[in-house]
Formats: C-alpha cells, structure tokens, sequence
C-alpha cells in the first residue's frame, strides 16, 4: 500500500466543523472503502496556530510543514489544519498524507 498527499480546503467556523465537513464530502466522493489517499483516512487533525492567510499562501505552507514536521507525515498519522480566508467566510485547509 502506498501513500499520497492531500489537501482540502473546507469552510466552517472551527476545524472541528470544517475537518467533519470535510471528511464527509471526502467519504462521499471516494467511498468509504478505504485507501482513497484522501483526507477521508484520517480521523485527527493537527491545528497550527498561524495567523488567517490566503489558500494559495495556505497550500505554500502546508506543502513546507509536510517537508519539515515529523507529527504530519505519517500516511497513518494525524492531518494538520491551517486558517484560510476565504472569499464567504473562514475556512481551514486540511493537509497530510494518507494511504492509498
């Protein structure tokens, strides 16, 4: 089994809104039968307190954070959350690695 990355913005007012917003909209698209490489894969999240950017300077960040941070590279592990911006409201972009 292999691995893959991912990213999925999401709206909401808290992650934990967002993170159960986002993993149904993942389980709806891919199924719920496991190894999507999706944030479908995860049950925790990571949240790192950083100021409300942008989703480009979001993705930009989260994309360094898989390099560098040893809690969010685990396919098995926890995703990680930043704040976005986005243009209805407040948002989280959810990243990670997940089995595929």
């Amino acid at each position: 089994m292999g691995a893959m990355d991912f990213t999925h913005i999401e709206s909401g007012a808290t992650a934990e809104e967002a993170f159960q917003r986002a993993r149904e909209a993942a389980l709806y698209e891919y199924g719920h039968g496991g190894y999507t490489g999706s944030i479908a894969e995860k049950d925790t999240y990571l949240v790192f307190d950083e100021p409300r950017t942008g989703a480009d300077e979001a993705t930009d960040r989260a994309a360094h954070l898989l390099d560098v941070d040893q809690r969010i590279s685990d396919k098995r592990g926890t995703a990680g959350a930043l704040p976005v911006r986005l243009d209805g409201g407040d948002g989280w972009l959810f990243f990670g690695w997940a089995a595929s």
